[in-house]
């Protein structure tokens, strides 16, 4: 098998910075971490590219390939935070049901059961509801 070596440019121009002289930390934690993971995100690489275009002695040629090599990465963007919005939300339908059967009738214990559960945000079932609306029509015939 004749497996063809790759020429790793963002190695060398790591050297390059390196050898340079410009000891900055930059410069020495990616190399620390390309040689660790072998990768380097886009944005480092962007800086690793505005740090090899303060070199002089630097070929051109190195520099276009690694900005082709950042170009081709994706652009990640973060999407905004969703507007707060509560976690729960009430259905008010039960509430208009509820109250006219608790003014006219305050002691109906079926209501207040349904009315103590709405009032501690437990969902009512479309049962209950349905109870609620067959009460309501019995109970306030007008």
């Amino acid at each position: 098998m004749n497996k063809r070596k790759e020429v790793d440019i963002i190695d060398k121009i790591l050297d390059a910075c390196y050898k340079e002289g410009s000891y900055s930390l930059f410069v020495m934690s990616l190399m620390h971490q390309y040689e660790e993971r072998g990768s380097l995100s886009k944005k480092q690489l962007q800086g690793l590219y505005l740090q090899a275009k303060k070199i002089p002695d630097i070929p051109p040629n190195w520099l276009s390939t690694l900005e082709a090599v950042i170009l081709k990465m994706p652009t990640r963007y973060k999407s905004e935070a969703p507007a707060a919005s509560p976690l729960f939300q009430r259905d008010e339908y039960p509430a208009r049901l509820i109250e006219p059967l608790l003014e006219k009738y305050p002691q109906h214990k079926r209501v207040l059961f349904l009315a103590a559960r709405y009032n501690n945000n437990e969902v009512l079932t479309p049962a209950e509801i349905t109870e609620l609306e067959k009460f309501t029509k019995i109970l306030l015939k007008k």
